[in-house]
Parts: C-alpha cells; structure tokens; sequence
C-alpha cells in the first residue's frame, strides 16, 4: 500500500503573499491539521509514503525521515527517481507505476493540475488538495477509501 505524497499545497500551505514558516531543522513546518490527517491515513492504512514532491531531490531519505520524524509523522518513506530535466508529475508518476509495476494499492496526494491528465483508472486514485487548505480531514478520508477499496 502505498501513498504518492506531494508536499507543497498537501503538507505545506502555498499561499503567494504568505512566507512559509521554517521548522528549526532547516525544511518548511508542516500544517497541523495536514499532520493529524497525514497520521490519521497511515494509522488506519499502514501505507508507505512515495514523495513525489518537487524537493525530493534536494534531500537524501535520511533527511526526508528525519523531517518527518520532527513533525510528529514516522512512516517508511521513499520517494520517486531524482529528475534531472523539467518532466510533469504526471509523467513522474506513471513512470514510477511503469517501472514499479505498483497499479492498484495506491492512492496519489497532491494540488498538481497536471494530474487532471491521467488515465482515467488512475485519475480515481487521486485526492486533489487546495494549496491554500493543503490536508484535510475529509481528504484524509477519501484517501482511506481510496487505499481501503483496493484488494
């Protein structure tokens, strides 16, 4: 079971006249209620994070743990291949599930437009966020059923 996590818009408010705050470990601090809803999924699901995030590649895994760990979030945690050149999450992500071949336990986090562009089949594994809002408890629960529907 795996969750595809996007940060910015999901875990991080991205409001453009808004400064994001900086946790002391050197990563943006993480919404609190994207937080509670972030554990709410992996308590009820056990899933694995996949970042997919743009900053995946600006840190190693170690690093991605232990922002989470300060956060309060403790997960096994991977992320999607270190991208050199401009590609689409949409793009990012079916390579991942091409080379994985991880097609059904799965559920895909994020405020990307690009993945309006899915196939359908995968479409419906999406829970789209508000960049403004990011996580939610209602987002948490779609992407509960998501994972839960799934055999």
């Amino acid at each position: 079971m795996f969750l595809l996590l996007d940060i910015d818009g999901v875990m991080v408010q991205v409001a453009p006249w808004k400064k994001v705050d900086i946790h002391p470990d050197g990563f943006f601090e993480f919404l609190p209620q994207a937080v509670i809803s972030l554990n709410h999924i992996l308590i009820e699901t056990g899933a694995s994070i996949v970042l997919t995030t743009s900053h995946k590649s600006s840190y190693s895994l170690n690093e991605w743990d232990e922002f989470f760990q300060n956060r309060g979030i403790v997960a096994k945690l991977d992320k999607l291949d270190d991208t050199t050149h401009l590609v689409s999450r949409k793009d990012e992500i079916l390579n991942w599930l091409s080379k994985t071949g991880h097609q059904k336990n799965f559920v895909i986090i994020d405020d990307d437009h690009s993945l309006h562009d899915l196939p359908s089949e995968l479409k419906e594994k999406v829970v789209f966020t508000q960049s403004l809002i990011g996580l939610t408890h209602e987002k948490a629960i779609n992407a509960i059923q998501i994972l839960k529907e799934t055999p």
